[in-house]
């Protein structure tokens, strides 16, 4: 089971429709009251008397997932090497060696054919730790008979995974429309919490479309119970179809608060048919780097804040540097469809083919324009890992600050990005800019992270190479009356520029 803070078909025979009545004298009150909701609409049926009928169906198709992990560690060398004490404690003189060790973990998963193709977590049939890898993965039915299984294929970016058991005769379940499911409607779920097989718990979908910690995590929230275990079981509607695959918990102990996520049915199911034919998941590519837009950044850009996307680097030769895309457009929709914090610049291009033609609405110099793109391919995490190389955090060289006029600067002490500054700081040599020197310490450039070493390139979007430069861009958003500028800057210890309000109104 995953965590977001300490951070986890069959026929519905008989029951009784829930229903909300109002006494004839309030429902008329209602009624004439401007504004009211009125509560008679016919609800849509609702959880039966008992889940038992629904339960003896529903569980042989879920089943219990163990892994063996073999974990290697290194070994403290022996205290006692060379001693008259070694004889007894073991152990020769050296360095650490090597040491194996194993060690399991539980999950649940489900049956979606009768030739055993399994759905669960990436995460339960990962490895666990550093330097652990998969020996073996066990699956065990509600009948209690063992499967050895073998991976067919996994998904990391949406943690979910695909195993196969031998046979031909399995009872499996289908997957539902996670589209149609509302807050309020009751769901069921069966899995191996905490090892204890078979469990189930049943309660209200709380919330749908959750952002979680990945690019892609869209979540069903709900209050059923789920623990550790329950990852990559099922989730069920009142029709018997599988809406959601647990995955994740919101819990301050570890253990069920209520707050439990699962992975969208619709999302899920397009990933498991490739998988299933042993197939790679390809997401849509840009090939550029973007920021929150926060209030500070949309004050100084003149836009509304929690909309669009900042692009604060673009990768050369990549989508997007192709299509004229450049550091510090506004990418506010794709295709039409606007980016918010629900609907990520990275989750609605990831959802188009590798390939794919899509238009691009941008904001750039307060002007909107549409920019059409051809998507790449989304490198793998390792290889997105190895792109962002970390700078060198040693800062550059010190300026006096008396040579400065703190309140001109914004309470910045600058001097020219010089060849030699650039090679110090580990810099492309063709980056251009001032370099901070100093600071002072009760401005808001302190306060948002600027300090010695950090190399800016551009205010307002107007490049600056001198100190010159950097008072002319401030005099002019003064004079314009803006009361902050945005600075493009890069931190040494960073592996790239970012956007920077930072008020000129304090620095007088």
């Amino acid at each position: 089971m995953r965590y977001a803070y300490a951070i986890t078909s069959a026929l519905l025979l008989g029951g009784a429709a829930a229903t909300l009545t109002l006494n004839p004298s309030d429902a008329q009150t209602a009624q004439n009251e401007p504004g009211a909701i009125n509560a008679a609409a016919a609800p849509r049926a609702g959880a039966p008397m008992s889940f038992a009928d629904m339960v003896s169906r529903l569980s042989p198709a879920v089943v219990n997932i163990s892994t063996t992990q073999r974990i290697t560690t290194q070994q403290q060398a022996n205290p006692f090497s060379g001693t008259p004490f070694e004889q007894f404690f073991g152990g020769r003189g050296g360095g650490a060696t090597p040491r194996t060790q194993e060690a399991q973990s539980l999950g649940s998963g489900f049956l979606i054919s009768s030739d055993g193709y399994i759905v669960t977590n990436n995460h339960v049939v990962s490895a666990g730790a550093e330097g652990a890898t998969v020996e073996s993965i066990t699956v065990t039915l509600a009948d209690q008979k063992e499967y050895k299984a073998k991976l067919v294929g996994r998904d990391e970016l949406s943690d979910l995974a695909v195993l196969k058991i031998d046979g031909a005769t399995f009872p499996f379940v289908r997957f539902g429309d996670s589209r149609q499911a509302r807050v309020g409607d009751w769901v069921l779920t069966i899995g191996n919490p905490l090892g204890q097989s078979g469990t189930v718990t049943a309660g209200i979908i709380s919330a749908l479309n959750r952002v979680g910690q990945g690019p892609y995590d869209r979540f069903i929230q709900t209050d059923a119970a789920i623990n550790r275990g329950n990852s990559g079981g099922p989730m069920f509607d009142m029709q018997g179809n599988v809406i959601g695959i647990n995955s994740q918990i919101l819990s301050p102990t570890g253990g069920s608060i209520g707050i439990g996520f699962a992975i969208p049915a619709e999302q899920a199911k397009p990933i498991v048919d490739k998988l299933m034919k042993g197939q790679s998941v390809s997401r849509g590519y840009l090939g550029l780097t973007q920021q929150e837009i926060n209030a500070d950044i949309a004050a100084a850009l003149n836009i509304a804040k929690d909309r669009g996307a900042l692009v604060n680097g673009v990768s050369p030769g990549e989508p997007a540097a192709r299509a004229g895309i450049r550091p510090g457009d506004v990418i506010l929709s794709v295709n039409g469809k606007e980016i918010t914090a629900q609907q990520s610049l990275t989750y609605l291009v990831g959802n188009e083919a590798p390939g794919s033609r899509v238009t691009l609405d941008v904001l750039r110099d307060g002007k909107r324009q549409q920019i059409p793109v051809t998507l790449g391919t989304r490198p793998s995490n390792d290889q997105l890992a190895a792109q962002t190389e970390r700078f060198d955090p040693d800062s550059a060289p010190t300026t006096p600050r008396a040579s400065t006029n703190l309140s001109a600067t914004a309470g910045l002490v600058v001097q020219p990005l010089t060849p030699a500054i650039a090679r110090q700081l580990r810099l492309d040599a063709t980056t251009r800019g001032v370099v901070v020197a100093d600071v002072d310490p009760n401005s808001d450039a302190a306060t948002k992270g600027l300090r010695r070493g950090v190399v800016i390139q551009s205010v307002n979007r107007q490049p600056v190479t001198s100190e010159a430069e950097l008072i002319r861009a401030i005099q002019q958003a003064r004079a314009s009356g803006a009361k902050q500028v945005l600075m493009y800057a890069q931190a040494p210890g960073s592996p790239m520029a970012a956007f920077v309000p930072v008020s000129i109104e304090a620095a007088k």
